[in-house]
């Protein structure tokens, strides 16, 4: 009698474990998802910012429009951005060239002291804050979920219910290098 207890025991604990594991991988996915969605919420706010920026811009540096034609193209492909890796790149431009915008405002004086280019500036300083951690939550949920993917033994339960590991939001090289001006 007591070896068949042990044995319902064990089976109870294996299962038990199972089921802990899976949950754990389920709530790790809807975590880094959530994480994503943050992203998004962020980077939309930023697309709405944007034609605002640019129009304030254009009222004083109108002879640059190479650099609002660039700004607006980065946007629409950040926009148009489909899958992670993109998205990501596209959205890495289109901070390089929010940079060129605000070195072409550092030419202008008048656009400086002008109060509404400088309500839009501090909202898309707060904005481009928001969104780099919301990338900083989201790449600690991706750490945790591709670490438990890798770890022994819930590699077998991510194998069996087929969780695949996510890629981190990263900047790329040209995002991280300064912006170079030439008037």
């Amino acid at each position: 009698m007591s070896i068949t207890w042990i044995i319902v025991a064990a089976l109870a604990v294996i299962l038990g474990w199972f089921a802990a594991s899976y949950n754990g991988f389920v709530r790790l996915v809807n975590r880094t998802k959530e994480a994503w969605s943050d992203i998004e919420v962020q980077l939309k706010r930023r697309y709405d910012l944007i034609p605002n920026l640019v129009e304030t811009v254009k009222g004083y540096a109108a002879h640059e429009s190479n650099v609002f034609a660039q700004v607006t193209e980065a946007r629409s492909k950040a926009m148009g951005a489909q899958s992670l890796d993109d998205k990501g790149k596209a959205e890495n431009a289109l901070s390089g060239t929010l940079k060129t915008l605000f070195a072409v405002s550092e030419a202008y004086p008048e656009l400086k002291a002008s109060a509404n280019f400088k309500a839009l500036q501090d909202e898309l300083a707060d904005t481009e804050n928001k969104i780099q951690a919301a990338r900083r939550f989201y790449n600690g949920n991706v750490r945790d979920l591709n670490t438990k993917i890798e770890s022994f033994p819930s590699n077998f339960i991510a194998k069996m219910f087929g969780f695949a590991k996510s890629e981190f939001f990263q900047a790329e090289e040209e995002a991280k290098a300064p912006v170079v001006v030439k008037f």
